[in-house]
């Protein structure tokens, strides 16, 4: 185990992914040597790491990076099993790890919170951190994606508390078991179950597999925080919890009220609270949150009190600009599950105006035909639905074509539009009239590179 008070020196291969380099910026922070290689460093992961001083001076993978005497080399899942620094670090006899490992290894002493599930990880995570943050605990972190009051995703410290978000994806080409297992939580979250990642899973059965992984690697009497209504939830625990001894919390969301755009948490049947983020699926987010911090014994009044003014994390339901009768969100959804929760959101909190849902297709699988039908009805409330997808990054990831027919039968919806060019969407929105209408911008990616500031100067009248 690498303790944060020595001083090590550390590679990553495939430093530019976007919890690597964080990881990589962490522990440069704590004093450690850290180099690093990658074929591809996109931003934010560029200009962080260049501003750190670990962007590599060349893209590509280089032998000469491996030397005997690293202590540790951490393997990103980007790096395939015939990469040449792998290969040269197996022939040196070197430590080898994916990063969920090394972070476990960080962590085994510690109290360790995960928080998993097909939807809402990255919220659940960011609302436990920005309460333990406001109560001023002490704790270290992994989480996807930027918060407000946290300079990095990654903290590795002597922390005696860990909290992290668990990603059901694989390790890495040399670890091909999911990133969440491995923390071996004493608390975790499942947030729910909607089947994903089907280049490596491809049937839902290999999917829920992973969750029942999770459950049989808690640590022993932990316990598991899951979602009450979901049916595969429901039937896992119930199977699982024969074999395996843990104290089993199902939740569901706070009551709530919206009024006047705003949503109110409520409690005994009165508005208690009203929040900074909106959406009964981050009703459902918080409930969970706070079922994780009662662990570390806070209160329901305290977790209420401080989770207030939680402004959500980049790019989840952030708000782009807000007009008088309008507004655009941007948001990271792009699962099926997600893509529907998203929109109900929005359309619950201003039920009046119409609705523009636009969605990237992004994700292997997003872009993969056979999975194109569990996308059915999840645009459904939306008056007006845009797809787009780039026929580029099809070929990037080397899937075979479809077409805007496939798209339309497969979403069911009556009213939705097609693009394949970031300029002919950008023209398409900039011709609407915007009054008493919004517009919802949905991807885990760019939409090529469209900038989102031009949308700030959508016609609102």
């Amino acid at each position: 185990m690498l303790r944060s008070k020595e001083k090590m020196r550390i590679h990553l291969i495939a430093i530019g992914g976007a919890a690597m380099h964080n990881i990589a910026i962490a522990l440069q922070n704590n004093g450690h040597i850290v180099t690093g290689s990658d074929d591809e460093i996109y931003d934010p992961a560029r200009t962080r790491l260049e501003k750190a001083g670990l962007l590599p001076e060349k893209t590509g993978w280089d032998p000469t990076n491996i030397h005997p005497d690293l202590d540790v080399v951490i393997l990103g899942m980007h790096a395939r099993i015939d990469n040449p620094e792998l290969l040269r670090a197996q022939q040196l006899g070197l430590n080898i790890c994916s990063y969920p490992t090394f972070i476990y290894q960080q962590a085994q002493h510690k109290q360790r919170l995960v928080v998993a599930g097909s939807h809402g990880k990255t919220t659940t995570t960011a609302m436990v951190m920005h309460v333990l943050r406001k109560l001023g605990l002490d704790f270290d972190y992994l989480v996807g994606a930027q918060l407000e009051g946290f300079e990095t995703m990654v903290r590795l410290s002597e922390a005696p508390i860990m909290v992290i978000e668990g990603d059901e994806y694989l390790s890495s080409a040399t670890e091909p078991v999911s990133k969440m297992v491995q923390y071996r939580p004493h608390h975790a979250v499942i947030t729910g179950i909607a089947w994903d990642h089907i280049n490596v899973f491809p049937t839902f059965e290999s999917y829920l597999s992973q969750f029942r992984s999770l459950i049989h690697h808690l640590e022993p009497e932990g316990s598991l925080i899951w979602y009450a209504a979901d049916l595969h939830l429901q039937q896992m625990v119930a199977q699982v919890s024969q074999t395996v001894s843990f104290q089993s919390c199902p939740f569901d969301a706070f009551q709530y009220r919206i009024h006047s755009g705003k949503m109110w948490l409520t409690r005994n049947g009165k508005p208690a609270q009203v929040l900074s983020f909106f959406g009964e699926h981050n009703l459902r987010n918080a409930q969970a949150a706070y079922l994780l911090c009662a662990t570390l014994g806070i209160s329901e009044d305290t977790f209420v009190a401080h989770i207030a003014d939680f402004k959500g994390a980049s790019k989840r339901l952030q708000l782009v600009v807000a007009h008088e009768t309008s507004a655009v969100w941007l948001d990271f959804a792009h699962a099926p599950s997600k893509v529907k929760a998203t929109v109900q959101a929005v359309k619950a909190l201003f039920p009046t105006r119409l609705l523009t849902a636009c969605l990237e297709l992004h994700t292997f699988s997003s872009l993969t035909k056979a999975f194109l039908p569990e996308y059915a009805q999840s645009l459904a409330g939306a008056e007006q639905a845009i797809v787009f997808f780039s026929p580029h990054t099809l070929e990037m990831k080397k899937l075979p074509p479809f077409t805007a027919q496939d798209i339309q039968d497969a979403f069911e919806h009556p009213n939705l539009k097609v693009f394949t060019n970031k300029a002919d969407l950008l023209s398409f929105l900039e011709a609407g009239k915007w009054q008493e209408h919004n517009l919802l911008m949905m991807s885990s990616g760019t939409f090529d590179g469209l900038d989102f500031e031009q949308l700030k100067h959508l016609n609102t009248f």
